[in-house]
């Protein structure tokens, strides 16, 4: 089955990102194609590298990008909502004449075409957060 994923929660503030993260793991375990994970409302906030966790806490946005890597994962990160929150890439950082960018490793910034898509091409999208 080729599953979708939309995470619309931030890391520690809601148990959303941590089951979307574990339902990922699993349906990949079980064979499953997961076609694109979308990070959309505070989900975006899953994608900044500067998050400093206590030491003996997880780190969510490094867990997502150790997953992407590791099974080539599409994960994209709504821009309107990132621009918001200060979730910058590189190139939308220049644009906006910033001098740094803080998405994490695994991490892409695109438009709401990306969420639209994946419920298309996918068998079913499943959504996280409110």
């Amino acid at each position: 089955m080729k599953i979708s994923i939309q995470v619309n929660e931030g890391p520690y503030q809601h148990e959303a990102s941590d089951t979307a993260y574990q339902f990922t793991k699993a349906a990949l375990a079980a064979g499953h194609e997961i076609f694109r994970v979308f990070f959309y409302h505070d989900g975006v906030n899953n994608a900044t590298r500067l998050a400093v966790p206590p030491q003996d806490d997880r780190n969510i946005s490094a867990q997502w990008s150790e997953l992407a890597k590791e099974n080539n994962l599409d994960m994209v990160v709504c821009i309107a909502a990132a621009q918001r929150r200060g979730i910058m890439d590189p190139d939308e950082a220049k644009r906006q004449g910033l001098d740094a960018d803080n998405i994490a490793e695994g991490f892409r910034i695109s438009g709401l075409g990306q969420l639209i898509e994946a419920g298309i091409e996918s068998d079913r999208l499943v959504v996280f957060g409110d």
